[in-house]
């Protein structure tokens, strides 16, 4: 239970280190852009869904080798065990879609908890920080 733990532990903190690192390279740049705020406001949109999938990515490959690694869990379900299917399944995991067509079992349910949780905080994070950079800038334009 302990690995399940530290492994589930690394791959959030690495999906908040890009999330954060995503957000605080838009936050120092945006300001010395010279383009309409409105076009700044759309890269950041851009950028922010591009550190979403990157963040997506990580969870898919973790559930990729923990589902063809011994004693972390399976999936069941519309799933054929190609690494496609787990970037499939993680996106509507983060997403709290959840279509339920793909099941994990094992220790890889509780990645699926976690990655839920953490996708929610991260889309809540990104909808703050481009709220505040719409209002930062939206007499200007």
């Amino acid at each position: 239970m302990f690995s399940v733990f530290v492994a589930n532990s690394a791959i959030v903190a690495l999906a908040v280190i890009i999330h954060y690192e995503f957000l605080y390279r838009l936050t120092t740049h945006m300001p010395t852009m010279h383009i309409k705020h409105r076009f700044r406001i759309v890269l950041g949109v851009f950028l922010a869904l591009i550190a979403h999938g990157i963040e997506v990515w990580i969870f898919a490959f973790a559930y990729y080798f923990m589902h063809n690694a011994e004693g972390w869990g399976h999936f069941d379900g519309h799933f054929n065990g190609s690494l496609m299917d787990c970037v499939y399944f993680s996106f509507t995991t983060f997403t709290t879609l959840g279509f339920g067509d793909i099941v994990p079992h094992g220790d890889l349910r509780f990645l699926t908890g976690i990655e839920s949780l953490t996708g929610l905080v991260l889309i809540t994070w990104t909808a703050s920080f481009l709220y505040l950079e719409m209002q930062r800038y939206w007499d200007e334009d």
